[in-house]
């Protein structure tokens, strides 16, 4: 299989250097070329067009989102952004991601070379995972993510537990969990949703620091509230959590409510927060009486939680392959057996509406 081509656009001479020595290091990875801003680097890649950019987003001559906007109607591409760790980072960086971005990487201000070093896994699976992402209504083969750490299972963080037969309430609580392509389409399902929609929780895998400024995006299009989670908020209608980067998730009943918790804890399925740790423990603590949605995404994390979800009794609903930008998470939670059906990102709202149970569901 030949090596995934990668282009980096950013003013630092110092982040080039450093991510391109890196990249080249990487198997499965070439670093064809860098530029210091989109005007170069469109004249470069009209010579060999790259099948992943890397793309600060401050420049001189051309920011970074006007770059963007032009390279999305004129020559779809997969962009990653490299952002810096900052409020204002971040927040133009969900105006990058509303505008076709795939994923996310960070660089800090200083200690450039350790940080990057320190998380060369996420930045391998970030580049394979553009490189999968279906920009165009195409067939794409999905891949798995670079070897690299070891790989940890949600028992990391929750003990796996015997299955408890919970009783089926009216008091729902609907689960989600997305990767790669995930901030348009929960742009897209949330959007849509009115304010007596049952309460939601979320991972979306995305680096700290990111998530509170998506959420607050997400907050200002949305008739739903929409906040980034804090320790023991409760789970209640017409509000979705988002889990925060850098840390997991849990669902956690107290009495007749729902709260999450959040907490510290190694990479799970080589990500945190992980949809795999947010499934078990919504398996645990609510079991049929959750709604379990996992869509676009590269890898596998959240498969076997929604396996663990589906055998409580729960609906388990995994986003179609036509429709997600990367058919990886969704995919391997169907091979696992964990889900009842796919369907479209079109018909999630409508389905996370209804709320409707398995059986009712299957019915149809």
């Amino acid at each position: 299989m030949a090596d995934t081509k990668v282009f980096i656009v950013d003013d630092s001479a110092v982040v080039r250097q450093v991510l391109t020595g890196l990249l080249d290091s990487l198997p499965g990875i070439k670093v064809i070329g860098a530029a210091p801003d989109p005007i170069f680097a469109l004249a470069r890649m009209e010579k060999d067009w790259p099948d992943v950019i890397i793309l600060d987003i401050e420049m001189p001559r051309m920011d970074g989102i006007t770059f963007l906007k032009k390279l999305m109607h004129e020559h779809p591409t997969p962009v990653v952004i490299c952002s810096t760790l900052t409020a204002r980072g971040a927040e133009v960086t969900m105006q990058a991601m509303s505008a076709g971005a795939v994923d996310i990487i960070t660089k800090p201000t200083v200690n450039l070379k350790g940080f990057l070093q320190d998380s060369k896994t996420l930045l391998a699976d970030a580049i394979k995972g553009a490189a999968h992402a279906r920009l165009k209504k195409s067939s794409v083969p999905t891949g798995k993510p670079l070897e690299g750490s070891p790989k940890l299972t949600a028992d990391a963080v929750l003990a796996h537990t015997s299955l408890i037969t919970m009783t089926e309430t009216t008091d729902r609580v609907v689960a989600i969990g997305t990767s790669t392509g995930g901030t348009q389409a929960l742009e897209y399902v949330l959007t849509r949703l009115p304010r007596t929609t049952p309460g939601i929780v979320i991972v979306q895998h995305m680096p700290e620091a990111f998530t509170a400024a998506f959420a607050k995006r997400l907050d200002s299009l949305c008739q739903i509230t929409v906040k980034e989670a804090e320790q023991n908020d409760r789970v209640i209608p017409g509000l979705a959590l988002i889990a925060p980067g850098g840390k997991h998730m849990l669902l956690r009943r107290s009495g007749a409510q729902y709260r999450v918790e959040i907490k510290d804890g190694p990479l799970v399925s080589r990500h945190r927060p992980s949809v795999d740790v947010l499934f078990r423990s919504a398996a645990q603590a609510a079991g049929k009486n959750v709604l379990g949605i996992i869509m676009t995404g590269m890898g596998d994390d959240g498969a076997h939680g929604m396996k663990e979800l589906h055998d409580t009794g729960a609906l388990c609903i995994a986003q179609d392959e036509a429709s997600c930008v990367v058919y990886g998470m969704p995919k391997e939670a169907v091979k696992l057996g964990g889900t009842d059906g796919e369907l479209p990102l079109s018909g999630i709202p409508n389905l996370i509406i209804q709320s409707p149970n398995r059986a009712k569901f299957l019915k149809g």
